[in-house]
């Protein structure tokens, strides 16, 4: 009798042990499994069809476009920005430049002076909706290498091969504008799926991987100063042997604008 009760009583702890070790592997697989942030994909947007920007030059320090089509115009609204509830541009929709891999310059007109130093460079322009998201059909953006001497195009060529460049976030991010924040960037002759080319977004040091390429927002981005990395992986999910690839980006969040 005395056996028994020492077996049941062993038996017990046992059974009461093995119990706190399967608790507290849930409870480690529960943290490794959650993410500070989320990316949730945008809603669709106005898709403007038949837009296109077209000739693009660099002559004394000054670029010149074409714009035209879909019922695209530079300095309007896009009807949805009320909708998209995230940063909005007062100025309207613009003309997104990239050179090499710097911050995108918005231009709100087809001709505007902009400096660029003599040598080697790659050129991205794109369309843009007035909320930054950018216009992602064909014809819709310019991507050239391009030799700048004197502050003009001296000779330019198309860019071989699958690029990556990043769009937003960026800048200083104030009051609503913190709530729903657009992640968006622009690929060329790469296309996201899960047994292609993917990209990979370091959100302050916590990775999330994209196969669609469409615009997300960005949900749990703490106040202060919030870092993202875009690396284009090939369909090893190595990371892609191509020009100015990652690229990295600071911007900052305030939850309140700063009074003059």
């Amino acid at each position: 009798m005395r056996f028994t009760l020492l077996l049941l009583f062993a038996t017990t702890v046992l059974f009461s042990c093995k119990n706190e070790v399967n608790k507290t592997i849930d409870a480690v697989e529960n943290v490794v499994n959650t993410k500070k942030y989320t990316l949730s994909p945008f809603s669709s947007s106005p898709t403007f069809p038949g837009a296109t920007l077209s000739d693009m030059a660099y002559e004394s320090g000054k670029f010149s476009f074409g714009v035209s089509g879909g019922g695209y115009e530079l300095g309007s609204q896009t009807s949805d920005a009320p909708q998209k509830m995230c940063a909005n541009s007062g100025k309207g929709q613009h003309i997104h430049l990239i050179v090499d891999n710097k911050p995108y310059s918005a231009q709100y007109v087809s001709e505007f002076e902009y400096d660029i130093e003599d040598g080697e460079h790659t050129i991205l322009a794109f369309l843009s909706r007035s909320y930054h998201e950018s216009i992602k059909a064909s014809g819709a953006s310019i991507v050239k290498k391009v030799n700048i001497k004197d502050k003009s195009i001296t000779s330019s060529t198309d860019v071989a091969g699958p690029m990556l460049f990043y769009s937003r976030p960026k800048g200083v991010y104030t009051g609503e504008d913190t709530k729903n924040v657009m992640l968006d960037f622009f690929l060329k002759d790469a296309t996201l799926s899960s047994a292609g080319y993917k990209v990979k977004a370091d959100i302050n040091g916590e990775e999330h991987t994209i196969d669609k390429w469409q615009p997300y927002y960005i949900e749990g981005l703490p106040m202060g100063e919030n870092n993202i990395t875009l690396t284009l992986l090939d369909k090893d999910g190595n990371k892609a042997d191509v020009a100015l690839n990652p690229v990295k980006r600071t911007f900052m969040m305030v939850a309140e604008p700063v009074a003059n």
